[in-house]
């Protein structure tokens, strides 16, 4: 957790980059770092978590990060929380709260309570189009005898 808080730290000393950072371990050995580049990568979901994630399923040439902890400098936001849960990654530890990181500016409150309400009640609009269309891509991958269930 402190080599987390210190990448964290130093993250956020350097050009204005977010203060979060993110490790991978499996049985004590870290396997990934990961800090916040959505700044500097101009990419809104290089989170500290996902950065992590991408680099430790990388260096262990799998999608699932099953053996695996995660350590966050801060609590995950709710994409990074489903990025863990599709990780497959085992236990989570985390340093300051989502009510921290809103005291700062951090929207991760306004997210959680946004995925929570029904679609139709969501802030940023969202509409349904074309079900059955999109379905057919579903019944694909059902028939598949290939498919790599994750």
């Amino acid at each position: 957790m402190r080599r987390a808080i210190a990448l964290a730290t130093e993250n956020a000393r350097s050009g204005g980059r977010g203060p979060f950072a993110a490790l991978v371990v499996r049985e004590g050995k870290v396997i990934a770092e990961g800090a916040n580049l959505v700044t500097s990568a101009n990419d809104p979901t290089a989170h500290a978590e996902i950065t992590a994630i991408r680099r430790a399923c990388a260096a262990l040439k799998h999608f699932q990060l099953r053996g695996c902890e995660i350590y966050c400098s801060a609590e995950p936001c709710p994409m990074c929380l489903a990025a863990i849960y599709w990780s497959r990654a085992e236990r989570i530890y985390f340093g300051a709260s989502r009510h921290d990181a809103a005291a700062i500016g951090f929207d991760d409150v306004r997210i959680y309570r946004e995925v929570a309400q029904p679609v139709e009640r969501r802030e940023l609009p969202t509409q349904q189009l074309l079900r059955q269309e999109a379905l057919e891509s579903f019944r694909e991958w059902e028939n598949n005898p290939d498919k790599i269930r994750y």
